[in-house]
C-alpha cells in the first residue's frame, strides 16, 4: 500500500513526460531568437524534458546569435542542438548556437563550420605582398603558429577586435561544454568546415543521428549541466511535439529583411507625401502610415548605423522637395545621400541580411523618376495661365435642359444652371459657354462657330 501508490504517481507523471522541437530553417535573425526564446518558455512552462533546437542555418546576425547563446546558458531545460535534415548546415552563426547547446548532434550529409566573422563591406582587398607569408617554403609547423597567433593584418583593427572576440566566444563554450576548442578556433580564423562524421572524430558534436527518435535514444543516460546542476537525461522513447512559429514571428521574419524594411519606409514617406498633398484620399495616409511604423519596427531588431539611416530620410526629403521645386542639384543630391546611407545602413552583415544594391538601385531610380515625372507635371502647369471664374468657363461645353424664347436651362459639369442666347435652341441641343454674368451662362450653338468659319 506504500510503494504502489507512489509507483503509480511516477507512472502517471511519466506520461507527461514530452520532448517540444523548434525549427530554424534559415538565416539566424530576431525572428529566430524570438522564436527560439518563447520556445524556451513553453518547455520551462510545461517542464519539458528536453528542448531539441533542429538548425538548417547559413549564418546570421551576431546578436540575434548572442541572443540565443545567452538563452541557452540560462535555460532551466537541457538544450539538445541538432543540425537536420540530411543536406543541411549550421554554418557562421549556426556553428556557435551547436557549442552552446547541451547536446550536439548532426545528421548524416550535414556540414557546420565556416564561422568568420563578417563586417560590414566585406573583407579589404589585399595588396601586393599581403599574401607571401602564406608560404614560406618551408612548411614548418612554426610559421604556421606564428601565422595563427598574430592574425589578421595589423592594419585592420575593426576586423582583428571581430575575430578575436569570436574566437574568445567559441573558446569559452567549447571548454563549458567539453568540445573541441582548438577545431573551433580553426572555423572562425580560417573558416574551416566539417562534415558530420568528421565532426564526430574531432570532437565537435556528441553522436551522428538520422531522425529525431534516434537522437533521443542517442542522448538517453547523458549527464549534462543544466543552470548550474548535473542533471541525467532519460530521453529514450519520448514523445515529440513541434512548436510552430505563431503570425508575429513569421511576420518578422519577412520584415526584419533590410531590404523590404527600407521599402516598406520608402512606401511609407511616400504614402504621407501624397496624403498631405491630396487631403482626403485616406488611402495612400493609411497605408504609408502602416508601412512606416512597420518598417521602423523592423529597423528596430537590426543592428543599424543611425548616420546611414539619417542619410537615406535626408536623400528622401530632398528628392520630395525636387518634385515640387525642379532643381539638378536636389535630385543628383537626394540619390547620393539615398544610396549612401543604404551602404552605410547596417553596422554588420550575415547570411541573409545583406542590402542588395540591385533592390536599393531601383528604388533610387524609381524615386527619381517619380520626383521628375511630378516636377515636369508642375513646371508644365506653371507655363499655362492659370484660368478661375468666367474665365475658366469660356469654352465649357453644356446641354439644354429646358429652353423658350431666349432664356433656358443647361447642364454644365454636373450643374443645372440659368442660360441665355442669340438664337433659338431646343431641348437636347449642345451648345458651349461664351461669358458669364450673375451667375447666367451666354451661350451658343457648339456648331455655330464651324458655320461661321465655312461661310
Amino acid at each position: 500500500m506504500v510503494v504502489c501508490p507512489s509507483f503509480l504517481a511516477g507512472e502517471a507523471s511519466g506520461q507527461d513526460r514530452i520532448a517540444l522541437r523548434v525549427e530554424i530553417d534559415g538565416a539566424i535573425g530576431p525572428a529566430s531568437a524570438r522564436q527560439f526564446n518563447e520556445a524556451l518558455a513553453v518547455a520551462t512552462e510545461r517542464n519539458a524534458e528536453v528542448l531539441i533546437l533542429q538548425m538548417n542555418t547559413p549564418g546570421g546576425l551576431a546578436t540575434s546569435m548572442r541572443e540565443m547563446i545567452a538563452d541557452i546558458l540560462a535555460s532551466p531545460v537541457p538544450v539538445i542542438g541538432h543540425v537536420a535534415p540530411a543536406g543541411g548546415h549550421a554554418a557562421s552563426a549556426g556553428t556557435y548556437i551547436l557549442y552552446a547547446t547541451h547536446v550536439a548532434a548532426m545528421a548524416p550529409g550535414t556540414n557546420l563550420g565556416a564561422a568568420t566573422p563578417v563586417e560590414l563591406g566585406g573583407p579589404l582587398p589585399s595588396f601586393p605582398g599581403d599574401g607571401d607569408d602564406k608560404n614560406d617554403g618551408t612548411g614548418s609547423e612554426a610559421g604556421k603558429d606564428e601565422k595563427n597567433a598574430t592574425g589578421p593584418p595589423p592594419g585592420d583593427a575593426m576586423t582583428a577586435k571581430a575575430t578575436n572576440d569570436a574566437v574568445a566566444l567559441i573558446r569559452s563554450l567549447a571548454e563549458l561544454r567539453g568540445r573541441n576548442a582548438d577545431w573551433g578556433e580553426k572555423a572562425v580564423r580560417e573558416a574551416a568546415s566539417l562534415s558530420a562524421n568528421a565532426a564526430l572524430r574531432e570532437h565537435v558534436v556528441d553522436f551522428v543521428a538520422r531522425d529525431t527518435t534516434e537522437l533521443l535514444r542517442l542522448a538517453d543516460g547523458r549527464t549534462v549541466e543544466v543552470a548550474g546542476r548535473k542533471e541525467v537525461l532519460a530521453t529514450k522513447g519520448l514523445p515529440v511535439e513541434t512548436l510552430e512559429p505563431g503570425w508575429l514571428i513569421r511576420l518578422l521574419a519577412v520584415i526584419t529583411d533590410p531590404n523590404i524594411a527600407v521599402i516598406l519606409m520608402l512606401i511609407g514617406v511616400y504614402g504621407l507625401v501624397f496624403e498631405f498633398t491630396s487631403p482626403g484620399a485616406v488611402a495612400p495616409g493609411v497605408i504609408g502610415t502602416i508601412c512606416l511604423l512597420l518598417g521602423l519596427y523592423a529597423l528596430n531588431f537590426l543592428p543599424i548605423n543611425y548616420a546611414g539611416l539619417a542619410l537615406m530620410l535626408l536623400g528622401i526629403i530632398f528628392l520630395v522637395v525636387e518634385a515640387f521645386n525642379p532643381t539638378v542639384v536636389l535630385g543628383l543630391g537626394g540619390v547620393t545621400a539615398f544610396l549612401l546611407g543604404a551602404a552605410m545602413l547596417l553596422k554588420t552583415e550575415g547570411p541573409g541580411f545583406e542590402m542588395s544594391w540591385t533592390v536599393m538601385g531601383i528604388a533610387a531610380a524609381l524615386t527619381l523618376g517619380l520626383a521628375l515625372l511630378t516636377g515636369s507635371y508642375l513646371w508644365a502647369a506653371r507655363r499655362n495661365a492659370p484660368r478661375v471664374g468666367a474665365q475658366a468657363m469660356q469654352g465649357l461645353p453644356a446641354k439644354v435642359l429646358d429652353w423658350e424664347g431666349s432664356e433656358g436651362h443647361v447642364l454644365a459639369r454636373g450643374e443645372r444652371w440659368r442660360a441665355k442666347a442669340d438664337e433659338p435652341l431646343a431641348l437636347g441641343d449642345s451648345v458651349e459657354v461664351t461669358d458669364v454674368r450673375d451667375l447666367v451662362l451666354t451661350i451658343r450653338r457648339r456648331d455655330a462657330r464651324s458655320k461661321g468659319a465655312r461661310q
